[in-house]
C-alpha cells in the first residue's frame, strides 16, 4: 500500500515539476515594459507601441509605484516621464540603477524636458535614451527598434 502511495507522490513531484520549467520557461520569453506616467494617454499610446514590439506591459503613475514594480519583477524595458507628482523621473531612475539585479532594464526618458542640460542630467541619471514630448507613435516604436530590445 505505501508503495502505491509513493508512486502517487513521484508522479505529483514529476508533474509539479514540469509546471514549474513551462511557468520558468514562459516568464524567460516574456519580455517585461513598464510604463511610467502620470497621464494616462501617455500610458496608453506607450502600451500599445510596447504591445506591437512583443512585450507584456505593467503601468505606474509616479516613481515611487515604479520602484515597487521593479522589486516585484525587473522589467526589460521601462518607460519613464521625468516630471510626476510623489517622486520624479530623474530620482526613480536613480534609485532604479541602485537595485542589484542580475537583469538590467533599458530605460528611455519620455519627456517635455528636451533642453541639452536636461538630456544630460537623464542619461547621467542612468536612462539610456531619451525621446522628447510631444513624440507620435511611429517615432517612439522607431526609437525602441533601434535600441534591439531582447
Amino acid at each position: 500500500m505505501e508503495t502505491d502511495g509513493a508512486a502517487d507522490v513521484d508522479a505529483i513531484i514529476r508533474a509539479a515539476k514540469a509546471m514549474r520549467d513551462i511557468n520558468e520557461t514562459r516568464q524567460a520569453r516574456t519580455r517585461l515594459c513598464l510604463i511610467v506616467d502620470d497621464s494616462r494617454v501617455i500610458r496608453k499610446v506607450s502600451r500599445k507601441i510596447a504591445i506591437s514590439l512583443g512585450f507584456d506591459v505593467i503601468e505606474a503613475e509616479n516613481g515611487e509605484e515604479a520602484l515597487a514594480r521593479c522589486k516585484q519583477r525587473m522589467p526589460d524595458l521601462v518607460l519613464t516621464d521625468w516630471q510626476m507628482p510623489v517622486m520624479s523621473g530623474i530620482d526613480f531612475v536613480t534609485q532604479l540603477r541602485a537595485i542589484p539585479t542580475a537583469r538590467v532594464p533599458t530605460v528611455v526618458f519620455c519627456t517635455s524636458k528636451g533642453a541639452a542640460t536636461d538630456i544630460h542630467q537623464g542619461i547621467a541619471a542612468g536612462a539610456d535614451d531619451y525621446v522628447i514630448k510631444p513624440f507620435d507613435e511611429a517615432t517612439l516604436k522607431f526609437k525602441l527598434e533601434q535600441l534591439q530590445l531582447g
